[in-house]
């Protein structure tokens, strides 16, 4: 009962703070201090103060505005329109056409960006238009393209294992490559079900494309050599032992600078638009890191993580259990905040509760990445639903109800990766072996 009236306590404040505007940051911060003046002697604003500067000064934090700097200078290059260019000829042959081109270009764009919003607006800024001229089905158009784009939360450089990684002090790089594996079979199941709707969906009437030959098909393939090259040179020296997760997030600003040069793209004016916004969110992801930070030890002092994994392990769940009662929560949590804010608000509870379970930190950052996931595509709150709907201007109930296919792919998911549990840990695992790694 005491655990209970300390819960709703919190989630009062919290919600309050929510309410009223407050930004994510300092409404964590002011629960933590409320928590603190109340369970605690000690003065709140030297730990405060302590407790920010510790979470704000992590080496392993300087990756994340490397990697949001990185995809913001791609998303203001042509990337999108030589993808597609260098795409579609491999795609319109499938079963499914040019819709693939939504999901194959999210998943390499993913490996470039780390963002889901950046994914979405770089690859669907060329493709709408694209796919609406050859008659493809508008609900295909939109689904595919909000559910793909969050592959930019699993697929390295993923924003969300870097905060899940700084939160639970694990390895970033052993995070990146546990990703890859599911990110691709996630794609692969998107496009099974483009294929099987192309096959099944009464409305399904695209134009017939022009067949290209071989060699006017590999001639088109240029246009993605430079981002494929960009994401050898990233993964490849993190894989290779060669860079951290953060010296490769400088070889890969060094590296979008040098293609967006080479585009004719780059000029003082998108340079200095790229710096602003990959300032603008690293500020807002630190500020949440921060806070989150500071109410995790003030949750510390009321004894609430340790009470609740305590209160849960009495219940005795198998893993399996524990994991669909960790997916429910999620998936509610997700309707009313974003996913790095779900996992910075957590964590301090859930990583005990997983800990005694005996689950893998590794699996489960991609578990909670899936689950994620489904929250960026999932109302009222889902960000992507929300681009999206800037981008169209659709109605935000009719994007929903288009990623929905996309939505029940994402849980299947999830039990593929209980059922698989090595598709996310074999790689890391090889990882250790590698040099450096």
């Amino acid at each position: 009962m005491e655990n209970l009236s300390v819960i709703i306590l919190f989630l009062f404040v919290l919600f309050t703070l929510l309410g009223t505007g407050v930004w994510v940051g300092l409404a964590l911060m002011g629960v933590a201090w409320v928590g603190m003046e109340l369970f605690t002697t000690r003065p709140v604003g030297d730990v405060m103060i302590t407790t920010i500067w510790s979470a704000s000064s992590s080496w392993t934090l300087t990756a994340l505005p490397m990697f949001i700097w990185m995809g913001e200078i791609l998303y203001r290059t042509r990337l999108s329109e030589d993808m597609f260019k260098g795409l579609s000829p491999w795609m319109a042959p499938l079963p499914g056409g040019l819709v693939h081109t939504n999901i194959v270009g999210c998943t390499v764009f993913a490996a470039v960006s780390g963002s889901s919003a950046a994914t979405l607006t770089t690859v669907g800024k060329m493709s709408i238009p694209e796919l609406r001229k050859r008659n493809y089905p508008e609900r295909m158009i939109i689904g595919t393209l909000t559910g793909a784009a969050t592959l930019g939360l699993m697929i390295p450089p993923s924003l969300t294992l870097i905060v899940y990684g700084v939160t639970i002090n694990e390895s970033i790089t052993k995070l990146f490559f546990a990703g890859i594996l599911p990110g691709l079979v996630l794609a692969a199941m998107f496009m099974g079900y483009v294929a099987i709707y192309s096959k099944l969906g009464k409305d399904w009437t695209p134009d017939v494309e022009g067949k290209l030959s071989f060699s006017e098909k590999v001639r088109n393939s240029r246009f993605l050599l430079p981002v494929i090259l960009l994401i050898t040179v990233v993964i490849g020296s993190m894989y290779l032992g060669y860079a951290t997760a953060t010296e490769a997030a400088a070889f890969g600003v060094i590296g979008g600078l040098l293609l967006a040069a080479g585009q004719g793209s780059l000029n003082w004016k998108t340079f200095t638009e790229s710096l602003m916004g990959a300032t603008r969110t690293s500020a807002m992801i630190a500020l949440i890191l921060a806070g989150a930070a500071f109410l995790s030890l003030s949750m510390g002092f009321t004894g609430l993580p340790r009470g609740l994994a305590d209160l849960i392990a009495g219940w005795e769940l198998t893993r399996f259990e524990l994991l669909m009662v960790l997916l429910v929560f999620y998936i509610i949590l997700g309707c009313f905040l974003d996913g790095i804010s779900s996992v910075v608000l957590t964590m301090a509870v859930v990583e005990p509760m997983i800990r005694d379970a005996g689950i893998d930190l590794i699996w489960f950052g991609i578990f909670i990445v899936v689950v994620v996931e489904m929250a960026q595509i999932t109302p009222p709150i889902g960000f992507n639903l929300f681009v999206m709907q800037g981008m169209t201007n659709h109605e935000m109930s009719y994007i929903a109800r288009a990623a929905i296919p996309m939505f029940l792919i994402m849980v299947l998911m999830v039990f593929i990766l209980i059922w698989f549990p090595d598709l996310a840990t074999w790689l890391p695992e090889n990882l250790r072996q590698s040099p450096g790694g």
